[in-house]
């Protein structure tokens, strides 16, 4: 047993199951073995495991769920300089292959969510002694925070609005404080999600629970017109509460909500940034005119880029950023159907989900 490698195999959409992949081999001497330790669980894991798709990527084969996790290297290739055997690694989970890369748990290519994980030693990155397996897998979430504030140029006295206190949000205003950013602004309709952000977590320097739009008296829906006026009102509100002048520097916007785009878009100021790091319907109303008017650079952002990952890494580190905070489930491998529920389910209570490796 101990040469079978133990995996969360997602077999079909809504198929899931423990069961056992070959064991990986070292074949380039640049290659090292891991033995994971620890998996947080990704809105995009989820989403493979329910519809199979993420865009161009179609799961047509089986493959291992997970892409946010850290271990203890177990073996190590001939040519391998950066680590030994023993040490504690985060793993950044995209690996470049001339013409593409390679990401964990993106069809066709395997996940972590197994015993062993063979991977490139250098996108493995050592751990200090001080910090825990959770943390190193937390590091890639805090990877894609350092991604969405490098694509919104964010700097030292900017103000900041991220709309959305989940995971990504919480730890995207993290990462602008740890910039020295001058105000952040945390924006979400979950009053415990923004107390987190305002006070146990200390990301945000303040928070706005956004009001309701309000119903028709004749029962009808609202038309696209009225939703976006309602937006600019919205926008307006946060500019007067926090005393915003023309708006902030920079918007990002981490829930792909179409209300929160669109106000995202009236509230940016003159010349400013619109950065979309959340993902939701694949198309919406979105308010171009006034991005046109006012001059915006409006940017996507996914995963990271190179250099990234290493700075999250010591931002966890130096405590500037603690993504251990957001813990809010742990699960043993066994039960990592019953993790992956619990993300599906949500609710205000839901932050980050982790499972522990095979023991």
């Amino acid at each position: 047993m101990s040469e079978q490698n133990q995996s969360f195999i997602l077999r079909a959409i809504k198929d899931v199951a423990i069961g056992n992949i070959s064991k990986p081999q070292i074949t380039d001497p640049h290659d090292i073995i891991v033995q994971i330790g620890q998996t947080g669980i990704c809105g995009s894991d989820v989403h493979y495991w329910q519809r199979g798709r993420i865009g161009d990527f179609v799961l047509n084969s089986p493959i291992v769920l997970g892409h946010e996790s850290a271990g203890v290297v177990t073996e190590v290739g001939s040519s391998v300089k950066n680590l030994k055997i023993g040490d504690k690694v985060a793993i950044e989970p995209g690996v470049p292959c001339r013409h593409y890369t390679v990401f964990a748990a993106t069809p066709p290519h395997n996940g972590t969510l197994s015993k062993f994980y063979k991977t490139a030693s250098d996108y493995c990155y050592k751990l200090p002694d001080h910090l825990t397996l959770e943390d190193g897998a937390l590091c890639e979430p805090v990877a894609v925070a350092v991604q969405i504030c490098k694509v919104g140029n964010v700097k030292a006295g900017q103000t900041i609005v991220v709309f959305g206190c989940g995971p990504i949000g919480l730890l995207v205003q993290s990462v602008a404080k740890s910039y020295a950013a001058k105000k952040v602004i945390g924006i979400d309709l979950s009053q415990s999600r923004l107390d987190l952000a305002s006070s146990v977590l200390n990301s945000a320097d303040g928070v706005f629970m956004p009001p309701p739009m309000p119903k028709k008296e004749d029962g009808t829906s609202h038309t696209t017109d009225e939703e976006s006026e309602h937006s600019a009102k919205v926008a307006q509100l946060i500019k007067d509460k926090f005393d915003l002048g023309q708006g902030p520097e920079v918007v990002i916007d981490a829930t792909g909500a179409q209300s929160c785009i669109q106000t995202g878009v009236h509230l940016c100021k003159k010349g400013g940034t619109y950065v979309q790091a959340g993902m939701g319907r694949e198309n919406v109303v979105f308010p171009i005119t006034v991005a046109c008017i006012r001059d915006l650079t409006i940017r996507g952002s996914i995963r990271y880029t190179a250099g990234v990952y290493p700075q999250a890494v010591d931002l966890v580190a130096c405590g500037k950023v603690q993504p251990q905070k957001l813990i809010t489930h742990r699960y043993k491998f066994e039960e990592a159907e019953q993790a992956f529920e619990t993300v599906r389910r949500g609710g205000e209570d839901v932050l980050k989900v982790m499972i522990e490796g095979v023991q």
